[in-house]
């Protein structure tokens, strides 16, 4: 988010007060407008989209919640965070209760003040409707699954910045709840298309007898309830991003469909003479593995698979990223504290140890569905083990054993063998090599393959 994008309306009588309100979020970095008078706060409310108000009234004589309300009609996103020096707990209770964010005494403490206005705008970025919040804030509206220090994770990041400003195709694998979407719109949000829209479908929903019309668009009459125009998923992606989750599950004829537009960069809507080009970046996603289907002549085109697959990005489970799960509760925890107006909380050591030696089947997305459920029903700061839901429990793995699921590749089942060797039975390549019954040269070899050269290495004492 850039700060200075951020608009803040400052409205105080006392040119003195109204200045040193100024001052402190102008520190922060904000654009800040002052105005001495209601009126000049509407007029100027009425041709500028503010992210926050800031107001400041004698709640003796003023009706607190007033402006806001009539500000709240032009620009119903707004936050407004009242300042007063006579104010009451019942005043305070009245501005919270008709939508104010926050209530704050005067005179002004800065600290308190920025740390106000900062919760009111990751508020914002969990309920704004209005399009241009959004892109203000746009960086603030998800918790960060890249938040860690995983080897691999890094390697997505930095593979991500390189592929968002060009229009390349782009794959992502992974297991389901791993994050392919979020990583669709990360790449979207660091490209050239990311004023235009971002949209998704799920491909597996898409009916067999009504898929050209899903992503074409139809025209009235076309078919027996088509009663007017419709647009489809490529006329909506227009000059954005058109992310087509769950590929795999895209029917034949469906990937016929658009193989064809892949090829020709043109389509036309069910029942219209009009050829449309298409312009719209294809991100694709799978939980299945799409090369073996292809090669071995199974469910998925080959000739689709090699025009998706240009770039292809491969999302890790959860269980090999283990390193990364106390970061990731950290931020999940932070964004449903503020979605949910609860106070800080945080996780104690022992449940963060516990969730690294835990199997995560739903993977990232299971993680934080488990954090928003504790941050919403655990009345205290601290979040300890008699507060996680007893299946946690039973859901630990051994110290030295490996998480394998049905479904894996022997590739990957090898490879997680090797991550778990190295991180908990020893990290001595040699060590490691012995124990798994293989010469130390095939051990550097595979853990070049399977891209764990950052795993940590055991350091030999000198002597002497």
């Amino acid at each position: 988010m850039e700060l200075a994008n951020i608009h803040i309306l400052v409205l105080d009588r006392d040119a003195t007060s109204a200045r040193v309100i100024r001052d402190v979020l102008a520190k922060v970095g904000y654009r800040v407008s002052v105005a001495s008078h209601e009126t000049d706060a509407l007029n100027l409310a009425a041709g500028e989209l503010f992210n926050v108000v800031v107001k400041s009234f004698d709640a003796q004589r003023i009706d607190a919640v007033a402006l806001m309300e009539k500000v709240r009609g032009i620009t119903p996103d707004t936050q407004f965070i009242f300042l007063s020096d006579k104010g009451t707990i019942h005043t305070a209770v009245e501005a919270m209760r008709k939508g104010a964010f926050d209530y704050l005494s005067k005179p002004v403490n800065a600290a308190q003040l920025a740390e106000s206005v900062r919760k009111a705008l990751d508020h914002q970025s969990l309920v704004a409707e209005d399009q241009q919040i959004k892109q203000r804030l746009r960086r603030r509206s998800d918790p960060d699954i890249f938040a860690g220090s995983s080897a691999a994770m890094k390697d997505i990041s930095r593979l991500i910045q390189q592929i968002a400003p060009t229009d390349v195709t782009v794959l992502i694998g992974g297991e389901s709840g791993t994050g392919k979407e979020v990583v669709a719109r990360a790449i979207h949000e660091k490209s050239r298309r990311k004023a235009q829209p971002f949209i998704a479908v799920n491909c597996a929903a898409l009916p067999e007898n009504l898929i050209e019309a899903e992503l074409f668009g139809h025209v009235r009459g076309a078919f027996t309830g088509a009663v007017s125009d419709r647009k489809g998923r490529f006329q909506l992606a227009q000059g954005g991003t058109l992310f087509l989750d769950e590929i795999g599950d895209l029917s034949r004829k469906g990937q016929g469909d658009l193989l064809r537009v892949l090829e020709d960069g043109t389509y036309r809507p069910v029942g219209s003479h009009k050829i449309e080009r298409a312009n719209a970046r294809i991100i694709a996603a799978t939980n299945k593995d799409l090369e073996a289907e292809a090669v071995t002549g199974g469910a998925f085109r080959e000739d689709l698979f090699y025009r998706l697959n240009i770039v292809s990005v491969t999302m890790p489970p959860l269980r090999e990223r283990a390193e990364d799960i106390a970061p990731l509760v950290k931020s999940f925890t932070d964004h449903f504290c503020t979605k949910h107006r609860r106070r800080p909380k945080k996780f104690k050591p022992e449940v963060l140890s516990l969730f690294q030696t835990l199997r995560w089947p739903g993977n990232v997305r299971q993680l934080r569905n488990l954090v928003e459920r504790l941050v919403v029903t655990v009345p205290h700061a601290a979040i300890g083990l008699d507060d996680l839901p007893p299946a946690m429990h039973q859901g630990r793995r051994e110290p030295h054993a490996i998480a394998i699921q049905p479904g894996m590749t022997l590739a990957q089942v090898e490879a997680e063998l090797i991550r778990q060797t190295l991180l908990k039975v020893t990290s001595n390549r040699e060590e490691a090599a012995q124990a798994l019954g293989i010469s130390r040269r095939a051990l550097q070899y595979k853990i070049q393959r399977y891209r764990l050269t950052k795993l940590p290495r055991q350091v030999t004492p000198s002597t002497g």
